[in-house]
């Protein structure tokens, strides 16, 4: 098996490992830390998280230029970038610092009025942690880019299982031990840099890197720059929209609400993992035939393909936590946690249209068209802070919820489509004709599982599990049978004549 090949496994591996340990550990954790802890703790990560806007994009461009550099065979001109991005990474690296210390030294002025004195020092010390951890990060980052422009997944994938598996158990022992969220934030730390430090030596004495420190090429910094702009842009894009509710209801609610709003954030990730995991194996198609013919309704044809598929895992996950979300949550998280699974059910459902159509992005991206797109996200973007300031001091949690939700239906929902449609000459028209005859088997069987729900006893873990296994085979089986077409069952069945065969 090559480390492509590999590369991906591992990486199904990871997720699938993320997943369970996001499921085990979590409630573990929640119950150990209590809400507030938790809030608290969710809050100073998220707010230290603006700092990683810093990268500007330029992972992704040590990846593109070193792989670029390395099929022309030019290695003196990748060790002279790569003696370039360090310096400019270890001046992102100060200016990270600078920027988490004026944090560090104005905790009293951001949460004074939701904080007790107890935890704006417990936040002063996370900050300080998560600062320093930062600026370190950013300069020793760059040899982790280049493992992968080196297609050396392998040693990558095995780093992060053997990272996620252990620093797991030292998490579990720290927190049974009685420490809480200032120790989780200082093993955290140390795994990170451990991590960082690997890579360093993979990159010496495996890779025989080499970092010269020549020249400053303005030319070649200007065309980086260009290039790495609108991944930047849509970096701060992704923050804005998924960062800055704990920030706002830390500032307005107090840590109890981050809390709930955290959680909702976590199972809000997972979901979003499902589609992409899904999109990895299907859209380096798309990006060929973009790049290759750019025929339209190839292109068309493919999303709509690719869609449908997204379209099947979503609204099977979205079906059954309408359903089962709610004794879940409580279950799972605490009875303190029960405006979590309202919260998760506007994100699931805001997001839905964006991760059936994913593999848009990836049609602009191969069509250099980035720009509508990172711009309409900023004017967004904007908008749903605006509105999560306001909902958030009426509605608590909930409220900054649908004001993110009610952003992203406007933004990827309508305005994103008709722009497929009208500028990027994508069947949108029969992309829905296709999802619309999908949904029967998931209305129906969510208004059924609901009613169930007056004659069912799920407050059990033996009965939830029950209840969900029973609800996914029948599930699975009518839609199988009624929503499916022709390709998607040779898709569905494939691997499973696979594994009878073996």
């Amino acid at each position: 098996m090559n480390q492509l090949k590999a590369g991906v496994v591992l990486n199904y591996v990871i997720i699938a490992l993320n997943t369970l340990v996001g499921l085990a550990y979590t409630p573990y954790m929640l119950r150990c830390l209590g809400q507030n802890e938790y809030g608290l703790y969710s809050l100073v990560a998220s707010v230290i998280a603006y700092l990683t806007i810093l990268d500007f994009g330029f992972g992704n461009a040590i990846i593109r230029y070193t792989a670029k550099f390395r099929a022309e065979g030019k290695k003196k001109e990748q060790w002279e970038m790569f003696g370039m991005f360090l310096i400019v990474y270890s001046i992102i690296g100060i200016i990270a610092l600078c920027g988490g210390l004026g944090l560090y030294f104005n905790v009293d002025e951001l949460f004074d009025n939701t904080m007790t004195m107890s935890e704006l020092n417990q936040a002063r010390y996370m900050m300080l942690l998560l600062t320093f951890n930062l600026a370190f990060t950013f300069p020793l980052s760059i040899f982790g880019s280049i493992i992968s422009a080196y297609e050396n997944f392998v040693f990558q994938r095995v780093v992060n299982i053997i990272r996620i598996i252990i620093s797991t158990g030292v998490l579990i022992l720290v927190l049974a031990v009685g420490y809480k969220a200032v120790a989780l934030v200082i093993v955290q730390t140390i795994f990170n840099l451990v991590t960082l430090i690997l890579n360093l030596i993979y990159c010496k004495r495996k890779l025989h890197v080499k970092i010269i420190f020549g020249k400053l090429n303005w030319t070649f910094i200007k065309e980086i720059a260009t290039y790495s702009f609108w991944i930047f842009l849509n970096a701060v894009m992704d923050r804005i929209y998924w960062g800055t509710g704990q920030f706002v209801l830390g500032a307005i609610s107090g840590t109890l609400a981050v809390a709930i709003f955290s959680v909702a954030i976590m199972l809000q990730q997972m979901y979003m993992q499902f589609s992409t995991s899904i999109a990895s194996v299907l859209l380096p198609k798309m990006t060929a035939m973009v790049a290759k013919s750019n025929n339209h309704k190839e292109i068309s044809d493919l999303f709509i393909k690719t869609g449908r598929l997204q379209g099947i895992v979503m609204l099977f996950i979205l079906s059954g936590f309408i359903v089962f979300g709610k004794s879940f949550i409580i279950l799972w998280a605490g009875s303190g946690y029960l405006d979590s699974y309202y919260i998760t059910l506007i994100f699931f459902v805001a997001l839905f249209v964006p991760l059936i159509q994913n593999s848009g992005v990836t049609i602009l991206q191969a069509r250099n068209q980035m720009k509508f797109r990172s711009l309409l996200y900023v004017a967004i973007s904007v908008v749903s802070l605006g509105f999560q300031l306001f909902l958030s001091k009426k509605m608590g949690p909930v409220g900054c919820a649908i004001a993110i939700g009610g952003a992203l239906i406007i933004g990827q929902g309508i305005i994103m489509n008709l722009y497929y449609k009208l500028y990027q000459n994508i069947a949108i028209g029969v992309f829905w004709k296709e999802i619309i005859k999908m949904l029967p088997i998931p209305i129906v069987f969510t208004l059924m599982g609901l009613i169930s729900l007056n004659y069912c006893d799920y407050s059990e873990p033996i009965s939830l599990v029950v209840g969900i296994l029973t609800y996914t085979v029948t599930y699975l089986i009518l839609f199988f049978l009624f929503g499916m077409n022709k390709l998607e069952k040779e898709l569905f069945i494939k691997p499973i004549l696979r594994f009878v065969k073996l």
